[in-house]
């Protein structure tokens, strides 16, 4: 009897714990299904958790993240850019469909079971899918930022009165290619959305030409001189250029340009006809006579290279030369001993056409201030071997050691004055200066023409002063020197 009451109940605590474990396993495996319907714990999208979210919530939060604003950092300003505006779009469909068949591809009874033993399941990642355009990002970039936020630089101005320069300031110009980076990384991040742009630092600008150009008729304007001043000068690595005249403070029209006197700067054209006519390849004799041309100023040495060049009319073939590179304002009528008669009427020009202006030159040799400094340009060409019309126009007579040597030969007037007075000691300035008193004895034209070379670029000048009265050493001089410092400061202004 008591065998079979303790059977029954045995049998109905087994009936009990199976039925139990029945209602369990249904209660688990409804509660199993339902959270299998959301994405499991671990799951990743995009770097977004959308551990136990639906797909409708999953997409909502991924849109809330991808979405919000990135904060760039320039200069000072802080700019927010919403995502759309430069043409990025996350991807939420394709990524929920990944994520999708990644909760539905595994076992149902597999993670039914680990659900059972709370296993946690290992964790899942799904990749961004996303797109952005990069053209659109570019011209943000450029147009909303670059143009509203850089610093360009300031170029140095020129302190008026003087012949200094103030210092520019340094830019700051937005690195385009770098914010693409920097942006791009912070769009497909879930939680890095803040970049600060960077810069490249653009050096301070020289003073605009036309700011020089200002400061030199300031010089002469503010000057004692008041007679007659033509001015030239070309960057040799721009070949950019300033020619004005000015007479009695007043500034003059340059077309075409006036003539003046060329007195010992027509020995530069003279050297330049020998050696295109007999060649570069000097004996002692010939070298010790052309040093005492262009470092001594000796007329009677200037006479033998002109009789070298051609007994009876080594002048007209210097004028010639000089025709043909283009400088027909420029000419030698005669020798230079004293009473040398003139070999042709005296030569018709452009620059000594002119009826409105006259420096009263010399019916022997003239010039023109440009004239003279495109030949020194041209010589400046050719020593570097970067063309010039010297070289043009005379290809099988000219090269740069030849262009080269005649710059040598001009380096040894060592007049310390005028041009050179202008530069720091020790400043190669390879010139040609003149002076000559007129038959009254009077100095009424002074000249000089020079490459200078600098550490921040090399310039041609050439100026030419005429004043009907008397030339003032001590005015003209100065003035010189300070024309001369002014573009030497252009051309070396310190920056910040």
């Amino acid at each position: 009897m008591r065998n079979r009451n303790t059977n029954i109940i045995l049998r109905g605590i087994s009936i009990l714990f199976l039925t139990a474990a029945l209602v369990l396993s249904i209660v688990s495996l409804t509660s199993y299904s339902r959270q299998r319907n959301n994405y499991p714990a671990g799951m990743y999208i995009a770097g977004v958790s959308v551990s136990g979210l639906t797909p409708t919530e999953a997409s909502q939060r991924l849109l809330e993240v991808y979405t919000s604003p990135i904060e760039m950092l320039y200069n000072d300003a802080v700019i927010h850019i919403d995502p759309a505006a430069i043409g990025f779009q996350p991807d939420i469909e394709t990524m929920l469909a990944a994520a999708d068949l990644t909760r539905t591809g595994t076992s149902f009874w597999g993670g039914f079971w680990d659900y059972l033993w709370n296993l946690t399941p290992s964790e899942t990642t799904i990749p961004l899918s996303a797109s952005i355009s990069d053209e659109r990002l570019r011209e943000y970039l450029q147009n909303e930022i670059a143009t509203r936020y850089d610093l360009p630089p300031a170029p140095a101005v020129p302190i008026p009165g003087g012949t200094s320069f103030l210092a520019g300031q340094p830019g700051q110009t937005l690195d385009i290619d770098r914010a693409v980076l920097l942006i791009s990384d912070a769009l497909r991040s879930p939680s890095n959305r803040s970049v600060a742009l960077t810069f490249t630092r653009s050096s301070a600008a020289r003073p605009t030409i036309e700011n020089l150009s200002i400061l030199l008729k300031q010089i002469i304007t503010i000057s004692d001189f008041d007679g007659l001043i033509g001015f030239y000068m070309v960057d040799l690595q721009t070949g950019q250029e300033i020619h004005f005249a000015i007479n009695n403070k007043q500034e003059i029209t340059v077309e075409p340009d006036i003539a003046f006197t060329a007195s010992s700067t027509i020995k530069v054209p003279i050297v330049a006809s020998y050696l295109i006519n007999r060649g570069s390849n000097l004996d002692a004799t010939t070298t010790e006579i052309i040093s005492r041309v262009l470092g001594r100023s000796d007329n009677s040495a200037t006479d033998l290279v002109l009789e070298r060049i051609n007994t009876a009319i080594g002048p007209l073939i210097v004028t010639q030369d000089m025709k043909t590179i283009g400088l027909a304002s420029t000419f030698i009528n005669g020798f230079f001993y004293l009473g040398a008669p003139p070999l042709s009427p005296r030569p018709v020009t452009p620059g000594n056409s002119r009826t409105d202006i006259s420096s009263d030159p010399d019916p022997y040799s003239q010039t023109t201030p440009s004239e003279m400094g495109t030949l020194l340009a041209d010589l400046y060409q050719c020593a570097q071997n970067s063309g010039g019309a010297l070289i043009a126009a005379f290809p099988d007579k000219v090269n740069p050691a030849t262009c080269q040597l005649l710059i040598d030969f001009m380096a040894q007037d060592k007049l310390g004055s005028l041009i050179q007075g202008g530069v720091p000691d020790g400043t190669l300035v390879p010139h040609k200066h003149g002076y000559v008193p007129a038959s009254d004895g009077v100095v009424r034209d002074t000249s000089d023409v020079g490459i200078v070379y600098t550490p921040g670029g090399n310039f041609v000048l050439s100026i030419y002063t005429y004043h009907p009265i008397t030339n003032i050493w001590d005015i003209t001089n100065p003035l010189f020197g300070d024309l001369t410092k002014a573009v030497y400061n252009y051309f070396n202004v310190s920056v910040e």
